[in-house]
């Protein structure tokens, strides 16, 4: 897609938003966005949880009303120190996360879509030649192979897992590692989360944050975390190119 084509499918398809969610720029220029994979990329969050809950009843347990949404954006390693506590002490996590995985597996088995406006958003940074880059809890095995299936392959550099960093979301350590490898400083970056875990995480590097909130409404010191708050990445878009209009010089990279 052509930078016209790009820019008229963000402006067709931005929705219209409310005053807390459209400030008038961003606070500073944007040299590269950071992305999440999960549920800010790919639509894959629904299906991660329904997995999770076919996975509970199958080992005969009761998951409490609000735990799974305490989950969303950690990785599985987190996941796994708090299952006890959510699920039992007596749960198996080896086995429980092996019938999780293959449960995932079969649930996206049909292919994995993009989140409404991903394609645009690409499209116009890399007419832009805005760097793109992705900090994901995912492991490196599941990132490459979700990126594979989605037919983004090779868009993102640098591409950071759980497997690159100690400490995975909510500590800052992959966006700090992402912009390290960008060679930008992290105050020059916006990270693009659904997740309050990711939202902190980026935040604590020093990003800029905008939220799409995917399976989980932000609560309110979320909120205060970010720049803003949209409801598709064409928001997301028409927020970056609404900045490079009204002012092209603090978006010139």
């Amino acid at each position: 897609m052509d930078q016209d084509g790009a820019d008229l499918a963000i402006r067709s398809q931005a929705g219209e938003l409310t005053p807390y969610r459209a400030p008038a720029r961003l606070p500073r220029p944007v040299r590269a966005v950071v992305f999440d994979l999960d549920g800010t990329l790919l639509d894959t969050e629904r299906a991660y949880r329904a997995a999770f809950l076919e996975t509970v009843a199958a080992f005969g347990r009761v998951l409490p009303h609000g735990a799974y949404e305490g989950l969303v954006g950690l990785p599985t390693t987190a996941r796994r120190q708090l299952l006890p506590a959510i699920l039992g002490a007596d749960c198996p996590a080896d086995a429980f996360f092996d019938s999780y995985y293959a449960i995932r597996a079969r649930h996206l088995a049909g292919g994995i879509a993009l989140k409404p406006g991903a394609s645009q958003l690409l499209a116009w940074l890399q007419a832009q030649q805005v760097p793109a880059a992705l900090s994901t809890s995912a492991s490196a095995v599941t990132a490459t192979s979700h990126l594979h299936a989605a037919g983004l392959a090779g868009r993102f550099n640098p591409v950071v897992t759980r497997d690159d960093v100690a400490r995975g979301k909510p500590a800052p350590d992959s966006f700090s590692l992402a912009a390290d490898r960008l060679g930008i400083p992290a105050r020059d970056c916006l990270a693009l989360e659904d997740s309050a875990c990711g939202v902190a995480a980026a935040h604590a590097a020093g990003m800029m944050v905008v939220m799409v909130p995917d399976v989980v409404a932000p609560a309110p010191e979320t909120v205060r975390l970010c720049a803003a708050v949209m409801d598709t990445l064409y928001d997301a878009a028409w927020l970056l190119e609404t900045c490079r209009t009204n002012d092209r010089s603090r978006l010139r990279v």
